[in-house]
């Protein structure tokens, strides 16, 4: 057990949805992976590990495809950063029509222990399919608001680890940024709540590696867990 009342005294929490909420940053990887293998001169080959949670995850596809052909030195000129962009999204799209969506339990424990200490929650992704996979996922109205890939596009946010997408939600939860919490599980995304200045920054480690945690940590997390069961205190 992981003692933290802090988050039972914030005012709100706000939710990544990939890896956090929903089983679907396999699928993510998996579908980056299927995108980059097919670009010519990626070597190493793209790493659903390690290049995933480095260089795209809690990313806008477009920042994340940039981000990847950088760092193998490629070109990142707008045109391949689409075409790469295009294939990851029908990937996923296929993925998620062949695989569905599961929802992490403990994340489903904890967001039934927070309604029901009637603290307010927001959902966050920088994907356009979250709004479906919470719907197939059945956790939807467990949140007050969400804000999507759709909503960054529509309100011209940018991408994580810039924090817009999450003061967006608190804005929207009406909830000074000091009394909400934040749960994560990209780096990306750690770094962005810490940026915004959130009052609990929780880390969640579901990279089955050892050094997930410390890296989480060293990206401003306040905390790290395997699953947000560890939090409930049974």
């Amino acid at each position: 057990m992981v003692d933290v009342p802090e988050l039972w005294t914030c005012r709100a929490v706000v939710f990544d949805t990939d890896g956090v909420i929903t089983d679907s940053a396999r699928a993510h990887a998996a579908a980056w992976k299927e995108a980059f293998d097919v670009v010519p001169g990626v070597d190493p080959p793209f790493d659903e590990h390690r290049d995933y949670r480095r260089h795209v995850d809690g990313r806008a596809r477009l920042d994340g495809a940039a981000a990847f052909l950088a760092a193998r030195g490629l070109p990142a000129d707008p045109a391949a950063v689409s075409a790469v962009a295009a294939r990851k999204d029908a990937a996923f799209e296929r993925m998620l029509e062949e695989r569905g969506v599961d929802v992490y339990p403990g994340t489903v424990r904890m967001l039934n222990a927070l309604h029901g200490a009637r603290v307010p929650c927001a959902a966050v992704s920088a994907s356009r399919h979250a709004r479906d996979l919470l719907a197939r996922a059945g956790v939807r109205s467990l949140f007050q608001t969400l804000v999507d890939g759709e909503d960054a596009a529509r309100l011209g946010l940018p991408g994580k680890p810039d924090p817009a997408l999450f003061l967006e939600a608190a804005r929207r939860l009406c909830v000074p940024v000091g009394s909400v919490a934040v749960v994560e599980d990209a780096l990306a995304g750690v770094e962005a709540a810490r940026r915004g200045g959130f009052g609990l920054v929780v880390g969640v480690d579901r990279s089955e590696g050892p050094a997930g945690a410390g890296e989480l940590l060293g990206h401003g997390a306040d905390l790290v867990v395997n699953d947000l069961a560890e939090l409930l205190g049974r």
